[in-house]
Order: C-alpha cells, then structure tokens, then sequence
C-alpha cells in the first residue's frame, strides 16, 4: 500500500451515471489536482491518480474508485473520458454492493476508507464548510473512532436520520412494516431512529446507515476475516451490510460516531428503484440474516414467518384492488413483485462466523 496515499473513496455503481457524475463532481469540488501533475498514476488499464484535499498548509491525498456493476448505461465508457483521474473496476456482472465494495477495497490503497452510494454528493464550500475534511479529521484526529458518519440531507435540504442503535428482537417486526405503519410512535423504531438524541451535535451512535461512512483501514482489518477480499459481509447482497459491518466493529472495541458539521446529500433508492423485487427480497431478507446471526434461529424464523405473511396480505389487497378496476397496471405490478417474494421464502445465505 503506498503510504502517499490518505483516503480511498470507494463507489459501487450499476446503472445511475447521471448520479454517478454528481458525485464525481462534488468530489471534484472537495480536492484539487496534486501541484506539478505529480499525483501518482495508479497505472493499468483501469486508470486513475490521486488528489490532494484539506487546506492547502495541510494537503493529504485521495484515490477515488468507482466499481461498476455491470451497468447497461454506458458507464464503463463514460467514465474514463470524463474522470480520468478515477480508477475504474468494471465488474462483467452485478455483484452486489458488499461483494462489489469488498472488491474495491481490496484494491485501495488509504489508511482511511470512504464507502460512498453514488446517488451523494459532498458539500465542501459555503456554509456548509469542508465536509470532506472535517469528517476524515474526526476519525484520523481520534484513534479510538473506526468509522464515522456525516449528517445526511435529501435533495430538498431536508435532514435525513443516519443514526441508529442496534435493534432489539422486536424492531424487526415494526421497522418498515404493517405495524410500524399502524404504530409510527413504537418504541422500538424510535430507540432504533435515536428520536431522543438531536442531530445537531457529534455523537456516539451504534451505526450509521451506508450512504456514507468513512473508516480507519486499521478497524476494517480487524473485522476482515483472513481469506477474504474486504470487512464485509458478502453473505448480505445489499440492505444490512452496514449494520452488521458497525456490530461487528463495536465487538472489536471500536467506536462508530455521527459527524454532523460533516454534510452529504443523499438522493435515495435510484438503484434499488429499478428492480422493485429484488429491493424487497434482498430488504428482508437481509433482515432476517441479520436476526439469525445475532439473535439466532427462532427470532430469525418467526421474523421470517411473520414478513412473508405481510406480503400474503398484500398480494391479496393488490388482487381486489386489480378486481374492482384501481390503477391495474400498478397493482398487476405490485403483484407481480410479490409474487416473487413470495416465490423467494426470504431464506437468506448461511451465517458464518467471522472476526468480531
């Protein structure tokens, strides 16, 4: 690993170039061309050079990685041309966000590590300050911290809760689901929601969500296990990676905190949007992972049980829907979604043990 550089930026993409290039744009915006074009070229095919940021008296450097999962929207070709001082890594399928963050990791090269959703975009300038560097100064400044949060907006400027206790047994069965909906106060969503801590100040939480999190290599590699490529989980295709990723490092005795002077926009599910069955069985069925691995088999079964229930309910109020003439193309598709997972059982991928 060259120690010229600081901060790896990793970008796992498929399908959202317009996004995509936003992003890349507002990490234009946050550094500056290495002086003299000495920014070291990462070599190969794939191109890409480092980047220096920070204040200009105190320069660290940034490698930024895109991994594309297969996209059909020509990103793999648009890319290079307009970013050539990204690194590409064009993957021939779509791998997943875990498997597809684990491979741009193991080709990083920072003592820290920002996994970043390409539907981001950082705020370096105004008000808002330099978010970049604020949020790599809370970690790098305090070796206690592994990996840390920025405060999330949505596109309207909106605050958007990143922060999160772990669950318990029960808020699986309240979070996103009938009963939440039926009691929105629960709780066990709003000690999961933090509702009782402000987002104004920086804070210990016990996660925070994967649109954006900056991590010491040091704490990553204490989680990763020995034969594989990255710190998580690949046995969560995507939805709880970040969760299991903060629990597994907390073990570890590292601290997960929010960085609120640190701000990210965050226009959320434009991937996930595409293919609405996947979103929900890979949703839940991460969920119940999630509840097998640390809760065990029974809650994970019940929990299991009780999700595809709810979908039962709503494929059959999707069906009298159709039958009394409601907006049929949206309920034949809505059906058709739930069909699959139903069709799916939400059985997740085995749990192993892993460090932490």
């Amino acid at each position: 690993m060259s120690a010229t550089c600081d901060l790896s930026i990793i970008i796992v993409t498929w399908n959202v170039w317009d996004l995509l290039r936003a992003c890349l744009l507002s990490i234009e915006r946050c550094s500056r061309p290495v002086p003299g074009g000495h920014g070291e070229s990462q070599g190969g095919k794939d191109g890409g050079s480092l980047r220096e940021f920070g204040p200009p008296g105190r320069p660290h450097r940034l490698e930024v990685i895109v991994v594309d999962n297969a996209s059909s929207d020509a990103t793999a070709e648009l890319l290079p041309a307009r970013f050539p001082w990204v690194r590409l890594i064009a993957n021939p399928e779509n791998l997943g966000f875990t498997r597809g963050n684990n491979r741009g990791y193991a080709c990083s090269r920072g003592r820290f590590v920002y996994f970043l959703n390409p539907d981001t975009e950082l705020l370096c300038s105004g008000l808002a300050g330099d978010g970049l560097w604020q949020l790599f100064q809370a970690v790098a400044a305090n070796e206690t911290v592994g990996l840390a949060g920025p405060r999330l907006h949505y596109a309207d400027n909106s605050f958007q809760n990143n922060r999160r206790r772990f669950p318990t047994p029960l808020t699986g069965f309240f979070e996103s689901t009938w009963l939440g909906r039926l009691w929105p106060g629960n709780p066990w969503v709003r000690r999961m929601h933090m509702a009782d801590w402000p987002p104004t100040f920086s804070h210990d939480v016990d996660w925070v969500t994967g649109a954006a999190m900056l991590a010491r290599r040091e704490a990553l590699e204490a989680i990763r296990p020995p034969d594989a490529a990255g710190p998580f989980d690949e046995g969560f295709f995507m939805y709880s990676e970040e969760l299991d990723l903060c629990h597994r490092l907390k073990r570890q005795g590292w601290r997960v905190i929010y960085v609120p002077q640190a701000r990210v926009i965050h226009y959320e599910g434009r991937s996930s949007e595409q293919v609405v069955a996947a979103r929900h069985i890979h949703f839940n069925a991460s969920k119940v992972r999630y509840y097998r691995k640390y809760f065990g088999p029974v809650w994970a079964e019940l929990l299991r049980r009780y999700l595809l229930w709810e979908f039962r309910w709503q494929l059959m109020l999707e069906g009298l829907k159709f039958i009394l003439g409601h907006r049929r193309p949206l309920r034949q598709a809505r059906m058709a979604a739930y069909r699959q997972v139903l069709a799916s059982g939400l059985r997740p991928s085995p749990v192993e043990t892993s460090p932490g």
